[in-house]
């Protein structure tokens, strides 16, 4: 196993009403790969392959994922999606969406 995903998203990334593709957001558990530590966010590459009943996630880089717990269905416009590599969650870029323009500036 290389990398163990909790609190995670499958996230479908359009562009309007096209899918560009769908990715895994997650919070990491445990990695082996070192590339992450426990607690950090993980957004991953484009995923290729979802295996429900073994809970894993292979991705287009050749990533595998275990997720654990339940998970969660999201959707992201393409204008969007450099929050979601940035560690934004899903539901805090939908908040950022709705919050009206002044409000951060």
């Amino acid at each position: 196993m290389n990398t163990v995903v909790k609190n995670w998203h499958i996230v479908s990334i359009s562009e309007g009403e096209e899918l560009i593709g769908k990715i895994l957001w997650g919070i990491c558990v445990d990695d082996m790969t070192y590339r992450f530590a426990k607690g950090d966010y993980i957004s991953t590459s484009k995923i290729v392959e979802i295996s429900p009943h073994n809970q894993l996630i292979k991705t287009a880089s050749g990533s595998l994922y275990q997720v654990i717990g339940e998970g969660q269905k999201s959707q992201v416009q393409m204008k969007d999606f450099e929050l979601l590599r940035q560690g934004f969650s899903p539901k805090q870029i939908t908040q950022l969406n709705l919050a009206p323009y002044d409000f951060f500036h």
